[in-house]
């Protein structure tokens, strides 16, 4: 018998003589807890079996739709088929037409999601450090949020015309005044020990901000820019609605009127997986930008 030299394998000795004491098959209850892991209440799982529910499902969707349209239980004017629907985005992308209108709708959304993001998020910091700042922004902000922005389009129209700024003033308009409030709680949700432990220690009140307070806002700061860019993509087709000629929103609705389902389709699968393509990457980027907010988390 090998004679344990560390701790884990000391305890795992210890482990394995108990139940076997008891009769119990060590191997046996390290599987079952193993498995009962992917349903404990934050628990962790592997990579591996992360992406394989996630493939399961995306299957599983698709298995559902595959039923539904190719049995005719669902007419094709409602759900077209997946091979429709592919043979209709080859022909679109071989035309020529599909490419420019997710380049210019993938630009519609970086430039209005960067621009919320630049000013949104120091006015939100400001408004969550300090009490006189909120005062004068916060309730104003809490009412310009719940205005709907389809009833600002025709006041855009008429500020920014038909043009680029239209459309990337529109996507501003549905994520700013959301974002100034989450990254307002964000910021409030640092701990107040923290803050008045610097001081403790002499640290002046630009140094508290910059030094302390950022710092601990940022992982809270990544998760609200993730939230929101999928905002952005859901008023992406609002603002392309609005006197255009290109983008996969515009796409959409001219489908609509000739009843070209399929291309409803392409336009949609399209989108999400532009908005999936860039929550992936905002999960990939978190835990290498903010290691120490991961380590956190698994502490």
């Amino acid at each position: 018998m090998q004679v344990p030299t560390t701790k884990s394998e000391a305890l795992a000795y210890a482990k394995s003589e108990v139940l076997t004491s008891i009769g119990a098959d060590p191997t046996v209850f390290e599987g079952r807890r193993k498995k009962a892991k992917v349903f404990r209440l934050g628990g962790e799982i592997s990579p591996i079996l992360y992406w394989t529910i996630a493939a399961f499902m995306f299957g599983l969707v698709l298995e559902l739709w595959c039923f539904l349209s190719y049995t005719g239980r669902v007419s094709p004017l409602i759900l077209p088929t997946p091979t429709g629907v592919l043979s209709s985005a080859i022909r679109l992308w071989q035309a020529g037409e599909l490419w420019p209108d997710i380049k210019i709708s993938v630009f519609r959304i970086v430039a209005g999601f960067l621009a919320s993001a630049v000013l949104a998020i120091p006015l939100g910091i400001l408004i969550g450090a300090y009490k006189g700042v909120e005062a004068a922004q916060e309730p104003l902000n809490g009412f310009i949020r719940y205005i709907p922005v389809p009833a600002l389009i025709p006041l855009v129209m008429v500020a920014a015309g038909i043009g680029e700024g239209a459309k990337v003033l529109l996507i501003f308009l549905g994520t700013y005044f959301q974002m100034v409030l989450i990254v307002a709680d964000v910021t409030r949700l640092v701990p107040r020990d923290l803050l008045n432990a610097s001081r403790t220690l002499g640290a002046k009140p630009h140094q508290v901000l910059f030094n302390v307070l950022l710092p601990a806002t940022l992982p809270g700061l990544m998760e609200t820019c993730r939230t929101m860019i999928g905002w952005a993509w859901t008023y992406l087709v609002i603002a392309e609605v609005v006197a255009t000629d290109s983008g996969l929103g515009y796409r959409i609705m001219k489908a609509q009127r000739f009843l070209r389902t399929d291309e409803i389709f392409v336009g949609i699968v399209i989108l999400g997986l532009l908005g999936l393509l860039t929550d992936l990457a905002f999960k990939f980027l978190q835990p290498r930008l903010l290691p120490w907010a991961e380590e956190g988390r698994n502490g």
